[in-house]
């Protein structure tokens, strides 16, 4: 019977306390996660707007081409001008 007294007691001041601290160690670990989640909701939403101009990439590339040809159209005039010379 004494033993038992003895077991509750040790559960009572040692394993429960314990227990408790633990408990709230998970506790604060899961209520840190909501800010991180609305953090990281946050960037991520500000970079698909970056990722929004991507459809104007095309026409740059379009242009590029168109540039680089015109620049190279006069490059070979100049060749010729300068052959005649």
């Amino acid at each position: 019977m004494i033993l038992w007294w003895i077991g509750d007691a040790v559960l009572l001041l040692v394993v429960v306390p314990v227990v408790v601290y633990l408990l709230r160690g998970v506790l604060n670990a899961a209520k840190s996660i909501v800010p991180s989640v609305q953090a990281i909701a946050t960037v991520a939403a500000a970079g698909s707007k970056d990722l929004d101009a991507g459809a104007l990439l095309v026409r740059t590339q379009e242009q590029s081409i168109e540039t680089i040809a015109g620049v190279a159209n006069y490059g070979g005039s100049l060749d010729v001008i300068l052959d005649d010379a």
